[in-house]
C-alpha cells in the first residue's frame, strides 16, 4: 500500500533542466559536437534555474561515443556552459544507461553530503561517431586492412555475442509474443503523440534552441527532427525488416540514430528553499539492475519495479510512466510486465519519434517526466486533489543486459 510521501530537507529535488532538440544523423545538428550539444543543455538548465554557473559542486555526463573527442567530453562541456575550473566534471559510459547513470550518481554525490548542487544529464553526436583504423598504429602488413564503425562497435553491437541490439530484440521479442502488428502501432502512436506534444508545445517547453551555423549563415534549431505525424501502422506495415529475414523489428519500429543533450540541476529540498529555486520533482528511489542475459526487452520493466519497492510506491500508482523506445518491442513489453494502460505510457511521444541519442535519451526522459509531473500538479491545486502525490518512474535497457529506472513523486 502506498502512503502520502513525507517531505524532507535532506529529499534530492530537481529544480532546472533543458534540452536541445533532437536531430536524425547526418541532420540538423550534424555540425555540432557532444560537448556543443551538452554545453547548450547545460547552459539552458542554469539559465533556466536563474544561479550562477558556480554555484555548481560538480557535473556528471554520459556520452557513449568518445573517441575523438577529447579528454574528459563532460569536463569540457562544463567549462563551455560556464562552470568554473574548480567544480570537478564526471564523464559516465554505461551505454544507453549512461545519461540516467549520471542523474544517479548526483544523487549519491547529494545523499552522501559531498555536493550541495550537482548537474547531472547526457550528450551524444552519433552523426560525429568516427571510423577507427584498428591495428594502424602498429602498422600493416600485407593484406586488406578494415575501417570499424565506433558507433556500432562501441554503442549497438552487444559486446558479448557480436551481434546487433537489434537482433537479439528481434529474437526476445518473438519469444515474447511480440508481433510486427503491435510494434508498428505503437511506433505509430510515438509519432501522433510527439507531434500533438509538439503542436501544443509541451515538448518547446522542454527544449533550449540551438543555434547553427552553415555557409549559408546561421539558423535556429528548436524543434525535434524525427517526428513523422503521417506515420501510421499501415504505411509502417510496408518497410522492411532490419535485423532477421522474417523479423518485426524495422527502421520504423525502432528509434533513429540520433543527436542531443539534455541537463539537470539536483539539490536537497534544504538547499532549494536557501536559493530560491522552485521543485520540479523528488527524486523517490532508483534501481541498477543487470542480466540475467544480454538482451533488453524487460530491462526497464525490472528495474521500474525494483525502484517503486525501494521508493515506497505500488507500480499501479504511476500516473506518468517515460520509457525510452529503443524498440519499440521495450515499450510493448513494459507496460505488459507492469501491467500499466496505454495512456500512462510515453505520453508525449518516445524515442521512436523524437530520437535516441544513446548517451542523452536517459536524462531526457528524466526531465519530461519531472515536467510533467509539475503539470499535473499544477493543474491539480486548489482542487480536492490538490494534496495529492503524483508519481512518475522512468525505465531504460541498456547494451550488455543492464537497466536504469528512477522513481519521481511531486512533493
Amino acid at each position: 500500500m502506498t502512503s502520502e510521501p513525507q517531505t524532507s530537507p535532506d529529499d534530492v529535488v530537481i529544480v532546472s533542466g533543458a534540452r536541445t532538440p533532437q536531430g536524425r544523423m547526418g541532420g540538423q545538428l550534424a555540425t555540432l559536437s557532444a560537448v556543443d550539444l551538452g554545453a547548450a543543455a547545460l547552459r539552458g538548465a542554469i539559465e533556466r534555474a536563474g544561479i550562477e554557473p558556480d554555484a555548481i559542486d560538480h557535473v556528471m555526463m554520459g556520452h557513449v561515443v568518445q573517441a575523438g573527442c577529447g579528454q574528459n567530453p563532460a569536463r569540457q562541456t562544463a567549462v563551455a556552459a560556464g562552470v568554473p575550473l574548480t567544480s570537478p566534471a564526471t564523464t559516465i559510459n554505461r551505454v544507453c544507461l549512461s545519461g540516467s547513470s549520471a542523474i544517479i550518481e548526483a544523487v549519491r554525490l547529494l545523499r552522501t553530503g559531498e555536493a550541495d548542487l550537482v548537474a547531472a544529464g547526457g550528450q551524444e553526436s552519433m552523426t560525429n561517431a568516427p571510423h577507427l583504423l584498428p591495428g594502424a598504429r602498429v602498422g600493416y602488413r600485407f593484406g586488406d586492412a578494415s575501417v570499424v564503425d565506433s558507433l556500432g562497435a562501441d554503442g549497438l553491437t552487444d559486446a558479448f555475442s557480436g551481434e546487433a541490439m537489434g537482433l537479439l530484440t528481434e529474437r526476445d521479442a518473438s519469444a515474447a509474443g511480440i508481433d510486427r502488428d503491435a510494434q508498428d502501432a505503437l511506433a505509430a502512436r510515438s509519432h501522433r503523440r510527439a507531434d500533438h506534444a509538439q503542436r501544443t508545445g509541451l515538448l518547446t517547453e522542454e527544449i533550449v534552441p540551438v543555434h547553427v551555423r552553415s555557409r549559408r549563415g546561421e539558423s535556429e534549431v528548436a524543434a525535434d527532427e524525427g517526428v513523422r505525424p503521417e506515420s501510421t501502422a499501415e504505411t509502417l506495415g510496408r518497410l522492411r525488416a532490419a535485423f532477421a529475414s522474417e523479423g518485426a523489428i524495422t527502421a520504423g519500429n525502432s528509434s533513429p540514430i540520433s543527436d542531443g543533450a539534455a541537463a539537470l540541476l539536483l539539490t536537497t529540498r534544504a538547499q532549494a528553499s536557501r536559493l530560491g529555486l522552485p521543485v520540479l520533482a523528488r527524486i523517490a528511489g532508483f534501481a541498477q539492475i543487470a542480466g540475467p542475459d544480454t538482451g533488453l526487452l524487460d530491462k526497464p520493466a525490472l528495474a521500474i519495479r525494483l525502484a517503486c519497492r525501494r521508493a515506497g510506491v505500488d507500480v499501479a500508482r504511476l500516473d506518468v510512466l517515460e520509457v525510452n523506445e529503443a524498440f519499440a518491442a521495450v515499450a510493448i513489453q513494459t507496460a505488459r510486465l507492469l501491467d500499466l494502460p496505454d495512456e500512462r505510457l510515453n505520453a508525449l511521444g518516445g524515442a521512436v519519434a523524437l530520437g535516441h541519442p544513446i548517451g542523452a535519451s536517459g536524462a531526457r526522459i528524466v526531465f519530461s517526466a519531472a515536467m510533467q509531473l509539475r503539470r499535473l500538479h499544477d493543474a491539480a491545486v486548489g482542487t480536492d486533489a490538490g494534496d495529492d502525490t503524483h508519481w512518475a518512474a522512468i525505465g531504460i535497457c541498456g547494451g550488455g543486459g543492464q537497466g536504469d529506472a528512477l522513481v519521481l513523486s511531486s512533493q
